[in-house]
């Protein structure tokens, strides 16, 4: 082999492990001689040829080979002594494993290496934009577009049900659409696991490392689930400086901010925290409307005969707040049963049919939880939202208690106007009454019933 195709080769480890690691390990290598399948290398001291056996001996073996020498193993001679120093023993059966046959188990594990089904129903147009979410759909179209990365990586959480799989998919679909020829890898944390410790267990760690380097966009779902798992970590944050390094696009989603996933790494933390990190908020009541209107249209070219009653998709919308899961399911479920009994989805159907999701979905929220809460944000006693006070700076926040305690509550309204001091359930409506109105034009008051009605449901 000569100097120059070994100055080829650097160029390929560069892209490989990343600028700072090459620096450090590979840049100060030497080559000397190839002789009866041993390459021989100069290094600074014995310490470096120690690390860079240990570290990087699998991937220059793979890259020697695949250029058409035949490698076995690797030595270093220190400059200091001037002695060869082989591979230590227990390097051998890694060693072993990466002669020349490895270039065949790569391509091998290249078409192996697929991402995880993405499903046709999850695309931006059937993704339902809102307050809520707009800023992280925003995000995502900008990434589908492709073209130069603008922030990287770009991390999507939020709970259960509130769309980044949706998201991941949307963008994954675009991106094989508008640039096929771009690799695009899908999956989701513990896919990633699985494959880091099979490649472990079959000692294919040099595939594994050049092909989750070789990708275009890295996709990676519920990272999580990598918490904890000191290896699995390890190998991510290796993988992630790699393809930041080479300006490829990283997206993760997570169910909650990176800084506060408990047993994550603070490295990892850290590269997740600087890119562009979007929340997708608890979806609001005219979200969860828009999406079942928008699923009513889908089940109706498979139902073309059902009726479904004015009022429904609003009742649905009030009284499943927490899950969108949920709430499209409990839809599904309605038509198909509507269609096998052959009636028309009314309000009684609707409670018949859906019982147990229901019963499943009320409320925990308390009144006293609410007046707590309401009284905190307005700075004001507790006593006094119950109190017998009629001044504009208690009524107010006390008409907000008793709308959020009518919206987030199964409480009648007798049983509400007892909670405050005894009042008439013909106080509370009109107080719940008021608060409809100037949500339309008071934007204070709008915002106010929207931070304390997220509060109380997160």
């Amino acid at each position: 082999m000569t100097q120059e195709k070994w100055g080829q080769l650097r160029n390929k480890l560069l892209k490989a492990v990343g600028k700072n690691n090459f620096t450090t390990w590979i840049e100060p290598l030497e080559f000397q001689e190839l002789q009866d399948g041993v390459a021989v290398f100069s290094v600074p001291t014995n310490f470096m040829g120690n690390y860079v056996s240990q570290n990087f001996a699998d991937l220059i073996l793979y890259e020697l080979n695949t250029a058409g020498e035949t490698v076995q193993r690797l030595a270093f001679k220190a400059a200091a002594n001037s002695t060869t120093r082989p591979a230590s023993v227990t390097d051998e059966p890694k060693l072993a494993a990466a002669a020349a046959p490895v270039a065949e188990s790569a391509n091998a594990a290249l078409e192996d290496l697929q991402a995880a089904p993405l499903d046709t129903r999850f695309t931006f147009d059937s993704f339902v934009v809102g307050k809520p979410n707009e800023l992280a759909h925003a995000a995502a179209r900008r990434v589908a577009e492709g073209g130069p990365v603008t922030f990287n990586p770009l991390v999507l959480y939020g709970g259960v049900g509130l769309g980044k799989t949706h998201l991941m998919h949307a963008i994954a679909w675009e991106l094989k659409t508008k640039s096929p020829e771009l690799n695009v890898l899908y999956l989701s944390a513990e896919q990633f696991m699985y494959r880091f410790v099979q490649a472990l267990r079959e000692r294919r760690m040099m595939d594994f490392k050049h092909l989750f380097r070789s990708v275009d966009v890295l996709m990676v779902d519920d990272v999580q689930f990598i918490a904890g798992k000191d290896s699995t970590q390890e190998e991510f944050f290796h993988t992630f400086n790699a393809l930041v390094d080479q300006n490829k696009q990283i997206i993760i989603s997570a169910d909650r901010a990176p800084g506060e996933i408990k047993d994550l790494e603070d490295r990892v933390k850290s590269r997740l925290q600087c890119g562009l990190v979007v929340d997708l908020h608890p979806t609001d009541y005219e979200l969860r409307l828009g999406i079942l209107q928008n699923k009513v249209q889908q089940h109706i070219a498979t139902y073309p005969d059902l009726v479904i009653a004015d009022g429904v998709l609003e009742f649905l919308a009030h009284r499943i707040s927490t899950n969108v899961r949920v709430l499209e399911g409990a839809l599904t479920r309605l038509f198909a049963f509507a269609s096998l009994v052959g009636r028309e989805i009314d309000m009684e159907l609707t409670q018949d049919c859906l019982a147990d999701v229901l019963r499943a979905s009320e409320r925990k929220i308390t009144v006293e939880e609410i007046q707590r809460k309401v009284s905190d944000y307005y700075n004001i006693r507790l006593s006094d939202i119950i109190g017998p006070k009629r001044l504009r700076s208690y009524a107010r926040p006390r008409q907000v208690a008793m709308y959020l305690c009518k919206q987030l509550t199964s409480r009648s309204l007798p049983e509400i106007g007892r909670r405050f001091g005894g009042r008439d359930h013909t106080t509370v409506m009109h107080g719940v009454k008021r608060i409809e109105e100037l949500k339309t034009t008071d934007g204070q008051i709008a915002e106010d019933v929207e931070m304390l009605r997220r509060s109380l449901e997160a």
